[in-house]
């Protein structure tokens, strides 16, 4: 049984992740907020997990949130990166895509 988990923790460390852009949109108001992710799969359950706690640092969002509900709220993705030789590329690229996406969709920061 620990071979099995073993294995399990060393393919989960060495899954790839995919960093990119995404937009929350609330339903409700058209508003947006685009925001950068070193691992797009997973960045919704973080937001979610710290907007249901009241304690997100977007204010404009939180307020989205406490005022229509999480149901008035989606997340998309925008553009997923390729994969960068090295962090502080791939962190440079992220922050010029996710101003590219802000600007074209009028949306604020998360």
């Amino acid at each position: 049984m620990t071979s099995d988990r073993k294995a399990a923790i060393a393919a989960y460390k060495e899954r790839k992740t995919i960093a990119g852009i995404f937009v929350i949109r609330c339903a409700a108001t058209g508003q947006a907020w685009v925001g950068q992710a070193p691992n797009l799969e997973t960045i919704q359950n973080r937001i979610w997990f710290s907007l249901r706690q009241g304690s997100h640092t977007c204010r404009s969002l939180q307020a989205a949130w406490k005022d229509h509900g999480p149901d008035s709220l989606t997340l998309e993705e925008c553009e997923r990166l390729e994969d960068e030789e090295t962090a502080y590329i791939r962190a440079a690229l992220l922050k010029e895509r996710m101003q590219h996406w802000r600007t074209e969709l009028g949306a604020e920061a998360v």
